[in-house]
């Protein structure tokens, strides 16, 4: 067994009995208090009066909140009160010096006491206020979380109804518009068709293939397939989108960066539906900018935050090594702060009438969460938007233990 040195062990002593670094200052001034009052005391023997300057530290430690502390000054306080009876005294003052000298004592205590009570007093409040402030704290948060479910159910209740309407007329209105667009293509395929007339059953055609867009995104934003989750490398999921839209950027003079990422980044996704996401991400980037703008595609990684983590824990899912980061940047336009509110519900947008059903971005919200991500969107009027999608990321161990 090995023995422990003394002095450690009254260190550990101590430090047990005082506690934090504020407690030990309190203590040394206390300290310096009473040796200053016996000191006082010294000079003038007969005068029990500086002995009720021992109240002074007895005060200060009681501001401590500490009852070890508080029983250690106290005791100083009284040892060095009786102390005094040492020193010679005229014959026959002993006894009245001795009692003066308890009924100092007396009123120590007494001091000691109430002035203990107050601040513990204080302390029980300041918990109970403390206490008080996170619960409305949690109150404010379950308030939100009761607003959004609120707004999500009436984004389902709108969605409901809309489905309901497409899946009843998108047979009857979809064959129909199929069968023009034949017709409309083999009119333009005809020898005999002038170059105004093909100018003008191009653009019939064009416009029934929006009809036709319209009803699949409808239909669509009321039937999401799940998402098939596999290991995606997510280079393989923004190189071939950037290659993709990069003539439509270049067909605008808006310039399109495709920063280099990490050979190694990994996601469990959907590679159709994310590409999806991307795509939409980088029209409405290329919608927002003119010519000269700039638009910046990013990857990067970060670990999880303590939020983060604990909200997975909360919902059963395994833990997070790190979290992939697809950010779309552009320098265009830019979103108000009210229209950026509602850029959470379907059918909303700003772009003019027949240029969008404000249905993509809902959607990629959609898809993002079923993910186990999240998307957010911060932007400045006239300065541009910058659109993050935070998914969940994988390790290539990981992915070979799979």
């Amino acid at each position: 067994m090995v023995r422990q040195n003394p002095i450690t062990s009254v260190v550990q002593l101590f430090k047990r009995i005082v506690g934090t670094n504020r407690n030990v200052l309190m203590l040394g001034v206390s300290a310096v208090l009473i040796l200053l009052i016996v000191l006082a005391e010294t000079t003038v023997p007969a005068n029990v009066v500086g002995a009720y300057g021992f109240v002074l530290p007895i005060l200060l430690i009681a501001t401590a909140r500490n009852r070890r502390l508080m029983l250690v000054t106290l005791l100083l306080c009284i040892l060095a009160t009786y102390a005094g009876l040492l020193r010679p005294t005229k014959p026959g003052r002993f006894v009245t010096a001795a009692i003066n000298r308890t009924v100092v004592v007396g009123v120590l205590m007494g001091v000691a006491y109430f002035a203990m009570t107050r601040e513990e007093r204080k302390a029980r409040e300041e918990a109970a206020r403390a206490e008080l402030a996170l619960q409305t704290e949690h109150l404010l948060k379950a308030n939100a979380q009761l607003v959004e479910i609120k707004d999500a159910l009436n984004r389902a209740e709108r969605l409901a109804a809309v489905g309901q309407l497409v899946a009843s007329v998108a047979h009857e209105v979809g064959t129909p518009l199929h069968s023009i667009g034949w017709h409309v293509q083999a009119l333009g395929e005809e020898p005999m068709t002038s170059p105004d007339m093909r100018k003008r059953i191009g653009i019939i055609e064009s416009q029934i293939n929006r009809v036709v867009r319209i009803i699949e995104e409808l239909l669509s934003s009321t039937r999401q397939r799940k998402p098939v989750l596999a290991p995606l490398p997510v280079e393989n999921l923004v190189q071939p989108v950037g290659a993709l839209m990069a003539p439509a950027f270049a067909g605008k003079g808006v310039s399109l960066r495709v920063e280099p990422m990490d050979a190694g980044a990994y996601l469990r996704g959907d590679v159709e539906q994310l590409q999806q996401v991307l795509v939409n991400l980088m029209e409405n980037a290329l919608a927002a900018t003119k010519p000269g703008d700039e638009v910046l595609v990013a990857v990067s990684r970060r670990a999880p935050t303590l939020d983060e983590a604990e909200q997975r824990r909360r919902s059963g899912e395994p833990p997070l090594e790190a979290l992939v980061l697809l950010t779309v940047r552009d320098t265009g336009c830019g979103i108000s702060e009210e229209h950026l509110a509602r850029t959470a519900e379907p059918f909303f947008t700003t772009k003019a009438i027949g240029d969008g059903t404000g249905l993509g971005l809902f959607l990629s919200r959609q898809i993002v969460a079923a993910h186990g991500g999240e998307l957010s969107i911060q932007s400045e009027v006239g300065k541009g938007t910058t659109v993050t999608i935070a998914l969940p990321g994988e390790s290539e161990r990981t992915i070979g233990e799979g």
